[in-house]
């Protein structure tokens, strides 16, 4: 079985924009295209698994987060890395429009996003990480039995005081996956 580090999307690898699915509107953190790299050049699967509650309420369609990914592998490409699979939940059990509006296994902290891609790429859960900018994600990874880890960008800065003892907690994408490949979490 393969390992994965399954990454969170939005304040993770790219600067966090509420409802983000404009290409136009896409950056990446400083570093986060690099770390890729080196999850690729390590023998890594890189997985996103990203909470898009902009499709539940109505405000742009699954195509529009397809288009999206596709515009971040094309830019990925220039630093020689990618992206292996992206999974989003397009649910939210409040603010859900029609059929959107349930509650699901895959909306993070729930671990159905992780375990479909560890199901889909013959991951083993227990020797991956997930990381995140939110406690989320860090729950989503404790769930599906990942090593979880935050970091301070998008929603970190504020959220890493909330995550559980022993949950390692890094400037950024870039540090969190140098401390992988170091193996400073294995």
């Amino acid at each position: 079985m393969d390992k994965a580090v399954f990454l969170d999307r939005d304040g993770t690898i790219n600067i966090e924009r509420e409802f983000l699915f404009r290409p136009e509107e896409f950056e990446f953190i400083s570093g986060s295209p690099d770390a890729i790299r080196l999850l690729n050049d390590a023998g890594f699967r890189v997985i996103v698994v990203t909470n898009q509650s902009g499709i539940a309420r109505g405000l742009y369609d699954e195509a529009a987060v397809n288009r999206l990914h596709r515009h971040m592998d094309a830019q990925l490409a220039r630093f020689g890395a990618r992206v292996d699979a992206y999974y989003f939940c397009p649910h939210h059990p409040e603010h859900g429009i029609g059929d959107y509006r349930i509650s699901c296994n895959c909306r993070k902290p729930m671990d159905g996003m992780l375990r479909q891609g560890a199901a889909d790429h013959s991951i083993d859960l227990a020797a991956s990480f997930m990381v995140g900018d939110r406690l989320v994600d860090v729950e989503a990874g404790l769930n599906a039995g990942c090593r979880p880890m935050m970091v301070r960008t998008g929603y970190g800065s504020v959220e890493s005081v909330r995550v559980p003892p022993h949950t390692p907690v890094y400037e950024d994408l870039l540090e969190a996956v140098r401390e992988i490949l170091n193996g400073h979490d294995q």
